[in-house]
């Protein structure tokens, strides 16, 4: 497996009664990437809609490209090529398990917490422990992870239902995660944590 193991000397399953899905930013912009992690995805969306976890999704985007919008940074270091709110690119992608009922969380920065409600949201539900899934490993779902371990959540991170343009970027993510901020899981840990709650 990967090696990231040799930092991963910390085990714990998720308590469903307590635990939140995060969702990141599953758009058309990022397909490429979304695409090949979709089917354990969608297993671990269905786990935890199985334990009454509440799923929540993120959707990136920015209102214009000019200099007074909402991008901040973001711009100069993407060399302009912005999600445009209002295009295909700045769709959730069609294929996501999407209830009517489900938070979709608007963001315009790596982070799911920045200026979003995300916190009082997720304290109003109860929530103390949060697992994160989406795209960029790297950059979103790492940021939004760390962020949650600062505000005070147990952070769960999943190694098979996130992903980024490059495995050595991936990689790197879930060693520094693992070293200090996260519990790593896949689809299996949390088949076999019984996460599947009444068929």
């Amino acid at each position: 497996m990967g090696s990231y193991k040799k930092y991963e000397i910390r085990k714990r399953n998720p308590n469903p009664k307590t635990s939140a899905l995060l969702v990141i930013d599953m758009q058309n912009y990022f397909s490429s990437m979304a695409h090949p992690i979709l089917p354990t995805l969608l297993q671990t969306i269905r786990l935890c809609r199985r334990a009454s976890i509440p799923v929540i999704f993120t959707r990136h985007s920015h209102k214009s490209t000019g200099p007074d919008s909402d991008h901040g940074m973001l711009a100069e270091w993407r060399n302009g090529d912005l999600i445009i709110d209002g295009t295909v690119e700045a769709e959730l992608i069609s294929e996501l398990d999407r209830k009517q009922d489900d938070l979709v969380v608007e963001k315009n920065t790596y982070s799911a917490f920045r200026n979003t409600g995300l916190e009082e949201q997720l304290r109003e539900r109860g929530v103390e422990e949060v697992i994160v899934t989406g795209v960029m490993t790297n950059l979103c779902c790492e940021t939004t992870a760390r962020e949650a371990f600062v505000r005070g959540f147990r952070v769960f991170f999943s190694t098979d239902a996130t992903a980024t343009s490059d495995e050595d970027l991936h990689e790197a993510t879930l060693k520094n995660l693992a070293f200090g901020f996260a519990y790593l899981l896949d689809c299996n840990t949390l088949q076999e944590a019984g996460l599947s709650g009444n068929p």
